[in-house]
């Protein structure tokens, strides 16, 4: 439900990509665009947050369906949506 009432959100108001983000959700997505996809963990020491607060943010990039979670070996990492 979350999902579909963010994307509905994001198309009335004509956002595309980034846009409506807050800058630090943007830099967030544009690292985990240019790692390719990594770790919660890593994300919350790169940008000074809590892993409360990473996971925070990471919910609205998922609701925007910018990012996934995918397990890689025993580790859960994020990646692009479309990847």
């Amino acid at each position: 439900m979350a999902v579909r009432s963010m994307k509905l959100f994001r198309k009335q108001h004509g956002f595309k990509g980034t846009e409506g983000l807050i800058e630090p959700q943007k830099e967030i997505y544009n690292f985990i665009l240019e790692e390719g996809g990594v770790t919660p963990e890593k994300i919350s020491k790169l940008f000074e947050l809590t892993l409360q607060e990473t996971m925070n943010q990471l919910a609205i990039l998922r609701h925007c369906e910018l990012v996934k979670e995918r397990k890689l070996g025993d580790e859960m990492y994020i990646v692009p949506f479309d990847s």
